[in-house]
């Protein structure tokens, strides 16, 4: 037979070594009182990534440079001067200057603020029409699914660049100079019409997912209204896979302003724009090839800073991929 004494004996060692084996555990979670979230977990991810600092570091520039252009030049961006004509870039002007004497290093900096501007409203407007018809055709049943999702396949199936150039050259016509606020204006409803049906089916592939949970179940045998459980239970646990597209749907964007100021049907003088200084530039490439990579230059290294943003918030949102 074993000794009682023994085995209490031993049993006090154990507990008493499991007890010293804890107190090296990291408890500092529950130090905190309560876990971490998936935004907070994101967020610790992307401190630790250089592209992530350095996207930022560029867009935040960028966006200084949009809100207050006279912090990098003195210039006046419409001050023309014909003795200046295609002169290379030298101390006086850092890029140059363009076919009419204007300064482009000072077209530049102003340009930012209405291909920015461009994007982030295209991006708002593509997330906001495609989020909304995305979770409610994720949640509602089969027929209204349906409907939806083809009335977003007939958007999804236009070529982007003919539809823009049949929805501008239907409002404008070749003779017709718009004022400023106007084309701006087109030139995103245009964007946003043609690019709604991808966040779309972003949401609602998310949507359709999230609406299998439990909590949503339990809601939902709660008594909870549809509109509830889209606005409170959904729509913050479907976010994210949206949130990654609007970053980089942003830079995307700012290209598809230049490609249609380019082709002659988006922004046009008198708005200054990284597009428009390129779309003045192509007659003029091999005498002045300053006038094209100065604001080209511009173009891809604040698209390049917003898919690369993009892709890093995409990682970290994305635990798998950790």
């Amino acid at each position: 037979m074993s000794d009682p004494g023994a085995s209490g004996a031993g049993l006090e060692k154990a507990a008493a070594s499991a007890v010293g084996d804890l107190s090296h555990v990291d408890d500092s979670s529950q130090r905190q009182g309560k876990p971490r979230s998936l935004w907070s977990d994101a967020w610790g991810e992307l401190r630790r990534k250089p592209t992530f600092i350095i996207s930022l570091v560029i867009i935040f520039i960028v966006v200084v440079m949009a809100a207050f252009p006279s912090l990098f030049t003195s210039v006046d961006p419409r001050a023309a001067n014909l003795d200046n004509y295609l002169k290379t870039p030298s101390a006086d002007a850092w890029f140059g200057y363009d076919v009419q004497g204007y300064d482009v290093y000072a077209r530049a900096v102003y340009g930012a603020r209405a291909s920015l501007l461009v994007g982030l409203f295209s991006t708002l407007l593509t997330v906001l029409i495609g989020s909304v018809v995305g979770i409610f055709a994720g949640y509602a049943k089969s027929w209204v699914d349906s409907l939806l999702s083809r009335f977003g396949d007939i958007f999804a199936g236009v070529p982007f660049v003919l539809g823009a150039i049949v929805i501008l050259t239907t409002f404008n016509s070749p003779t017709e100079n718009p004022s400023a606020v106007r084309i701006i204006t087109q030139v995103v409803l245009s964007i946003a019409v043609l690019s709604w049906p991808v966040s779309m089916r972003i949401m609602r592939s998310a949507t359709l997912v999230a609406k299998q949970q439990d909590y949503v179940k339990a809601a939902r045998g709660l008594g909870a209204s549809p509109l509830r459980i889209v606005f409170r239970h959904l729509l913050p646990n479907t976010v994210a896979p949206v949130l990654v597209y609007a970053t980089i749907a942003l830079g995307a964007f700012i290209g598809a302003e230049a490609t249609l100021a380019f082709l002659g049907i988006g922004l046009r003088p008198p708005v200054v724009s990284w597009g428009v200084m390129i779309s003045e530039s192509r007659d003029y490439f091999q005498a002045a090839p300053h006038m094209l990579l100065f604001p080209a230059g511009f173009v891809t290294i604040t698209v390049l800073a917003f898919v690369i943003l993009g892709d890093a918030v995409r990682d970290a949102l994305d635990p798998k991929s950790r």
